[in-house]
């Protein structure tokens, strides 16, 4: 088998065995296929496309190109839950230790933020002390104990996702659905869940900017799950205005924390119960996402939410003390107001502006050697909606530096719309994928 012919094959439109897709795949992370020629493969992967069964293919082959994790020494059905990246998004924060102190034992390797999409393990290092860096005995102890740990992603796991991804954001090919798909649930399966709940954000701060191709996402991975034996459910959610009020790292802790003390923003929240909800579901807990929901409402009002939230804190090495104290956590030294110019309603917040206006004050990082500042960000005062007079505070604006502080505001400046007229408020739940053919689904979201 030659890579060339590889190659060929796809770039004239037909589909490729899973012998093919393994031979690429393993020999590249070998070393043995040149940069060169992956790119090339990836752009007659791109233009032509995956069906069902080839990125099927593409994320076993991937999976196997490293370690997986092993979960099956902890007891119970096993759920991960995947974001695929939003503003303000600390969904993760605040739903695993609230699935966690309902039973269902949650083993979360998480990513770091990337452009304008923030990173789950990037807000956790804002917490004085916490390390996400456990070995995969250590994660499965704790795991074990307290029924809940969140960590980095391993080098040895998944490889060639890595090596994969570096490419595709060189060659203009990271907007291809199959390899979105490919790349997440490469990355989740490896991960050892026995099931998997997907959050799929489309909007302006989310990558899919249209319904109909994050249904199309959201459908090709929660096949793929399925043709890996992995009970798989999609959320498809809005994202067309920044998740709560909060974005940026230590910032987003706060919020995640005050969510977790029954006092968070409403579509936090929501977001929380519904992704939870089928969690314990798909973790077998549940019969009905009705039940699920309202045994997780009284965990986050009974405080035991916030419970499991100190533990893996205190397991991971982290200051508890945030818990009481905020100032424990770093401050910005400038906090500046952005007033509204007029009043009337605001018609749109634009997710990606405000988690650009969020990178250029350092909570993010444009590449990925990029260090990160933890203190800094804004705090939305408003939604969508929200009827305001000329002169209110929409948002405060935290910053170590006026020259970013400046060009952070310019950015807000066309992020924020107002209008005379009341908009229409969109839903933030906007579908649910699942197999309904499945019998393992079946069995479990009946």
């Amino acid at each position: 088998m030659r890579v060339y012919d590889v190659i060929a094959k796809k770039r004239d439109g037909e589909k490729l065995t899973s012998k093919e897709l393994d031979f690429i795949v393993q020999e590249f992370v070998k070393g043995k296929v040149a940069d060169y020629q992956m790119s090339a493969f990836l752009m007659a992967c791109y233009t032509r496309g995956l069906d069902v069964d080839e990125t099927s293919n593409l994320t076993k082959t991937m999976v196997s190109s490293g370690k997986q994790v092993d979960l099956s020494a902890i007891p119970g059905i096993k759920v991960d839950k995947h974001s695929t990246g939003g503003v303000g998004d600390k969904t993760t924060l605040v739903v695993t230790p609230l699935v966690a102190a309902a039973g269902v034992p949650v083993a979360k390797i998480s990513g770091r933020g990337l452009g304008h999409t923030g990173g789950t393990i990037d807000k956790l290092e804002s917490i004085p002390g916490f390390s996400p860096y456990l070995t995969m005995s250590e994660f499965i102890e704790q795991v074990s104990k307290i029924g809940i740990a969140i960590i980095g992603a391993s080098k040895s796991v998944n490889p060639a996702d890595k090596k994969i991804y570096a490419l595709r954001d060189v060659t203009a090919t990271v907007s291809s659905i199959p390899l979105i798909a490919s790349s997440i649930m490469s990355k989740k399966i490896a991960g050892g869940a026995d099931a998997i709940v997907l959050d799929v954000k489309v909007g302006s701060g989310a990558f899919m900017k249209n319904l109909g191709d994050a249904r199309k996402l959201a459908k090709l991975m929660v096949d793929v799950g399925e043709k890996a034996e992995r009970k798989t459910v999609a959320v498809i959610t809005n994202m067309d205005e920044p998740l709560g009020f909060a974005v940026g790292n230590s910032l987003e802790i706060k919020e995640a924390m005050d969510t977790l003390k029954g006092n968070g923003p409403k579509d936090l929240t929501e977001l929380c119960l519904n992704l939870g909800s089928r969690m314990l579901v798909l973790g077998g807990l549940e019969k009905e996402i009705g039940l699920a929901r309202k045994k997780l409402e009284g965990i986050l009002s009974s405080g035991k939410a916030l419970d499991k939230f100190v533990q893996l804190i205190e397991a991971q090495g982290g200051d508890s003390g945030i818990i009481d104290d905020y100032d424990v956590l770093t401050k910005a030294k400038i906090i500046s107001d952005y007033t509204a110019p007029n009043g009337g309603y605001i018609s749109s917040i634009d997710a990606e502006a405000v988690g650009r206006a969020a990178l250029e004050l350092g909570a993010g990082r444009a590449a990925k050697d990029d260090k990160i500042d933890s203190s800094v960000g804004i705090i939305l005062k408003r939604k969508v909606g929200n009827y305001i007079e000329a002169g209110d505070v929409l948002a405060e604006i935290h910053s170590n530096d006026m020259d970013l502080l400046d060009r952070a505001d310019t950015i807000i400046d066309n992020a924020i719309s107002i209008s005379k007229e009341k908009p229409e408020k969109k839903e933030l739940i906007l579908e649910e994928i699942r197999i309904n053919s499945s019998p393992s689904l079946r069995a479990y979201y009946s």
